[in-house]
């Protein structure tokens, strides 16, 4: 049994803010996935781990395949399901992923000796915090899918690393619809996340230097241009 989610983790991101028979129309008639990406699917779900739903899987293939990014930046590994779906629909891609639980860090690995054939993916171990000043490279597609309250704190140094014309892929920005709520309506415990959260838009929706759209898949999406410095 994997150990870092409860059987109540991550409430939020049960509520569908579209409605129920829409999320399970796209859910059921778009492609599924298949092979190791299936075996990791149905392991998670075993698991009560969180990763992305399928309308999510579904709008990546479409993101990828028609950007056919080559260097990718990936925010929160958990058991290496999306690297691996992103190395599946940009196969010319180098793909760098933080983590920093050391559960997920454990099956990320084996996941990855199993199913990364072509060995796009590399794990960096550790608080994305301090990683993401050390990093080198300049990438021109990032999915972030880690703690909700650190994204705002976390884009600064995306940014100087992202490509003029790149974009940044930010999931579960919604809350289950709690960010459209007054903070007096939130509960104390979910607060730090609507605070962040509020933040990140702040930040991001009206802004000169970005490209900014938000996607009512999942969760909630938030998808950033950056169209220069």
């Amino acid at each position: 049994m994997v150990e870092s989610y409860s059987k109540n983790a991550n409430h939020n991101m049960r509520r569908p803010v579209v409605k129920e028979e829409i999320v399970s129309f796209m859910r059921t008639r778009q492609k599924p996935v298949s092979g190791g990406l299936k075996e990791l699917e149905s392991f998670a779900q075993r698991e009560n781990i969180p990763i992305i739903p399928h309308e999510t899987v579904a709008y990546f293939r479409f993101l990828l395949e028609s950007l056919a990014p080559k260097q990718i930046l990936e925010i929160g590994t958990a058991i290496g399901f999306s690297a691996l779906l992103m190395a599946e629909h940009a196969p010319h891609a180098k793909i760098t992923t933080i983590d920093r639980n050391e559960e997920m860090i454990g099956l990320a690995k084996e996941n990855f000796a199993r199913f990364d054939v072509r060995k796009q993916i590399t794990l960096l171990e550790g608080d994305a915090v301090d990683i993401l000043g050390t990093l080198e490279d300049s990438y021109d597609f990032v999915f972030m899918d880690s703690a909700k309250s650190k994204y705002v704190v976390f884009l600064p140094e995306i940014l100087k690393r992202l490509k003029t014309g790149g974009i940044i892929v930010i999931d579960d920005v919604f809350q289950g619809g709690d960010v459209a709520k007054d903070i007096a309506d939130i509960r104390r415990g979910q607060r730090t996340i609507y605070r962040g959260l509020h933040s990140l838009f702040e930040e991001t929706l009206d802004v000169p230097h970005l490209t900014a759209t938000l996607v009512p898949l999942g969760d909630g999406l938030l998808l950033l241009r950056k169209n220069g410095d």
